[in-house]
């Protein structure tokens, strides 16, 4: 337990720059609390106590706003920001060093049994408001962009945005530590506007050179 506080709190300090002090990240960060009391619920979980474990859980979801089932599993160094609306299901997996931001949900879509819920690689980041629902893999290194919605795996080292969401980046390097930037993410629909715009300006040097434009007849 004392090794996980340690962990957790390292992992906050480098990834949240208005984190001042240990005693306040005891104190004020609800993520830092959600995460130890899932470490207790899912050790009642693990031995079969699920209504404690339950009971825990819902406890900690009405202090922090941030609901993890106590059957997830969840790797070191993950990193709560904010949290509110957070929700993470039964059958998550969370790899190490992942950052989530708030109104994230880690979901199913549906009433089936099993394996129902995402399975999160390593270093990754999940921006507010993502949704990532079923039993999918997202790679290591990824990046799901601020309300993205995936129901498809992703492969490691990709940016995913859109709804629902579409690999926009994916250079097949393995990244350095977590990049935090996921307010600076590709924009495929701004893209698609600039190659129709250039595509248009290319028409219209064309038309123009034919005397189209250039001589003011633009009844095409």
């Amino acid at each position: 337990m004392f090794t996980y506080l340690r962990e957790s709190i390292k992992a906050i300090f480098e990834r949240d720059p208005a984190a001042r002090s240990v005693l306040e990240v005891i104190l004020c960060y609800p993520g830092f609390h959600a995460l130890l009391a899932y470490r207790i619920a899912h050790w009642f979980y693990r031995h079969k106590l699920f209504l404690i474990a339950r009971l825990i859980s819902q406890i900690a979801r009405f202090f922090t706003g941030i609901e993890i089932h106590p059957g997830a599993k969840i790797g070191k160094g993950l990193f709560i920001d904010h949290g509110m609306g957070v929700v993470i299901g039964e059958t998550t997996e969370i790899g190490d060093n992942v950052t989530i931001y708030q109104g994230v949900t880690l979901g199913g879509t549906g009433k089936e049994k099993g394996k129902r819920h995402p399975t999160i690689g390593n270093n990754v980041i999940i921006a507010a408001g993502a949704k990532v629902l079923g039993s999918i893999t997202v790679g290591d290194n990824a990046k799901i962009g601020a309300g993205a919605v995936v129901i498809k795996p992703v492969p490691p080292n990709s940016t995913v945005v859109g709804v629902p969401g579409r690999v926009v980046v994916q250079d097949g390097v393995r990244v350095g530590p977590p990049d935090l930037e996921h307010g600076k993410l590709p924009d495929p629909m701004l893209a698609f506007c600039e190659e129709t715009q250039k595509r248009l300006a290319q028409l219209e040097a064309k038309l123009g050179l034919k005397g189209g434009l250039q001589d003011g007849n633009h009844g095409l």
